[in-house]
């Protein structure tokens, strides 16, 4: 085992989740503040764009982790995507037309697809499955990591120099991926392992399970439907926290939804370890559930004041809710392919179904607003949030395969850097 090129293989992907951390994400609700204080936009307007964009890239999610599991170029697509991404958030100062706001930003969304699958399938290939509930961990804590330094430092660059000086800053983030995913030895990386296939079983002439087989798989769809309803209510929350804030100081809307991200990703960071280390002892599901109940929880806690101090205080439970989740996602789709070799794909169509739910958060959101005001969306998102509990506790079982797992703990993880 070389293990100087093991410490550099998970030191570049530690930087490629730091520096993906806002890029993957997207503009969100930076994008909402210099729409509505810059342009002066409407809250249905702003909310169409970003539901453009939800559309467009829930449209490549599948397509996308296809291809990663096809694809043997998984580096060089991860930096074609950063490129774009980049050139999406350059061009945003110069232009002011809803067609090409959203046209952009849609690029934007359908480049950002790939990063998802593709970190995932490149930890999985590299780690092999017994180190992977570790490593999606560590992914995830340098993705909240990333998120944390990116939400400081653009509401510091705005602060100095205004809301456009964050389209410049993810711009360089985006770049730096490229930097830290060239560092990753190509090598290094199992194609069979990273979408999910047992390499004995290529050798004895058995291939990847076809897609239908995953229309069978019941636990996957559910957990699936659970994922849509989670973002569909999550999604549009921290942008209309931006917005309140801007209608009480806007001078103050994006260094406030600034401290609304590092709140909640400073408790993302170690939820996101918590998994890491506990998930394969505790299981899957219980974590799930955690992070499941919070959401509905901080839906009802928005209304009770419009103070920015308590709205910024409520994003605290985002950490829990969110933490558990994007580190707990991979290891259930994992959980539930194992053996098919159709692991990202897989990743790719619940990311979809939950991207479909994100689109139309925003979307919906921005309705009930118009016509009930701010307090009557958080409560609607709440309810939905309550559905996705409590369906997730009735409905899909603990996917973690116990004798596996300890089987797992017997071998030494290739994580530790």
């Amino acid at each position: 085992m070389n293990t100087h090129a093991d410490r550099r293989n998970n030191f570049s992907l530690d930087g490629l989740n730091f520096f993906l951390a806002d890029v993957r994400d997207g503009l969100g609700p930076y994008l909402s503040i210099y729409l509505l204080a810059v342009h002066k936009w409407d809250p249905a307007s702003i909310g169409l764009v970003m539901t453009l964009a939800g559309i467009a890239a829930l449209v490549t999610q599948t397509p996308a982790g296809a291809l990663i599991d096809r694809s043997k170029s998984k580096r060089l697509i991860v930096a074609l995507a950063a490129f774009l991404v980049t050139a999406g958030c350059l061009v945003l100062p110069f232009i002011h037309s809803f067609t090409w706001v959203a046209i952009t930003q849609s690029i934007s969304a359908i480049a950002g697809s790939v990063f998802a699958p593709a970190i995932a399938a490149i930890s999985l290939g590299i780690t092999g499955p017994k180190a992977f509930t570790r490593r999606t961990g560590r992914n995830e804590t340098w993705n909240h990591a990333g998120n944390a330094c990116a939400a400081l430092l653009a509401g510091l660059f705005s602060w100095v120099f205004g809301p456009v000086a964050v389209f410049y800053l993810m711009a360089f983030m985006a770049v730096a991926s490229v930097f830290a995913v060239s560092f990753v030895s190509a090598d290094a990386i199992d194609h069979d392992v990273a979408r999910g296939f047992d390499p004995a079983h290529s050798k004895s002439g058995e291939h990847p399970s076809g897609l239908a087989a995953l229309l069978t798989n019941r636990p996957l769809l559910v957990f699936a439907v659970c994922c849509g309803l989670f973002h569909l209510a999550n999604a549009a929350m921290l942008t209309m926290v931006s917005q309140k804030l801007s209608q009480i100081d806007i001078s103050l809307a994006t260094p406030l939804t600034s401290a609304c991200i590092v709140a909640a990703q400073i408790v993302m960071a170690p939820v996101a370890w918590l998994v890491g280390t506990k998930a394969d002892d505790w299981g899957r599901k219980p974590l799930l559930l955690a992070g499941f109940m919070i959401l509905p929880l901080r839906g009802v806690l928005y209304v009770l004041s419009d103070n920015p101090w308590w709205l910024v205080s409520v994003q605290l439970l985002d950490g829990i809710g969110a933490g558990a989740f994007g580190a707990l996602l991979p290891l259930v789709v994992k959980d539930l392919t194992a053996g098919t070799g159709r692991f990202n794909v897989s990743l790719g169509a619940i990311t979809t179904v939950f991207g479909l739910g994100a689109a139309l958060s925003n979307g919906l959101a921005g309705l009930v607003i118009q016509q009930a005001g701010y307090s009557a969306a958080f409560l609607t998102l709440a309810a939905i949030a309550a559905v996705a509990f409590v369906m997730l506790l009735v409905a899909v079982p603990e996917t973690l395969n116990r004798s596996s797992a300890a089987d797992d703990t017997s071998v030494p993880a290739a994580v530790p850097g």
